[in-house]
């Protein structure tokens, strides 16, 4: 991500495929993570707190990890247990 300055020091140009830059659009929407999208220009977030910035994580990593990577994460999800003390 490229940091820059328009009104405020949270707002992030995201590189993302030109293909599913209008998807990631959508779902950060669906979030409520203010961004903005316009036609030939890319894709640029504000990410206000720490829950909007795990929540782009989260999103974009939908869209760049492989399928193995994302199955192989969801089993380690799956087979966490927590240590007693």
């Amino acid at each position: 991500m490229k940091s820059f300055d328009l009104q405020s020091q949270t707002k992030h140009v995201v590189e993302v495929n030109w293909a599913d830059r209008w998807q990631i659009y959508k779902r950060l929407q669906e979030l409520h993570i203010p961004c903005w999208c316009a036609t030939n220009q890319p894709l640029t977030v504000e990410i206000a707190n720490t829950a909007a910035a795990i929540q782009l994580w989260s999103v974009m990593r939908q869209f760049k990890a492989s399928r193995q990577e994302l199955i192989y994460s969801l089993k380690e999800c799956l087979n966490y247990r927590p240590r007693h003390l």
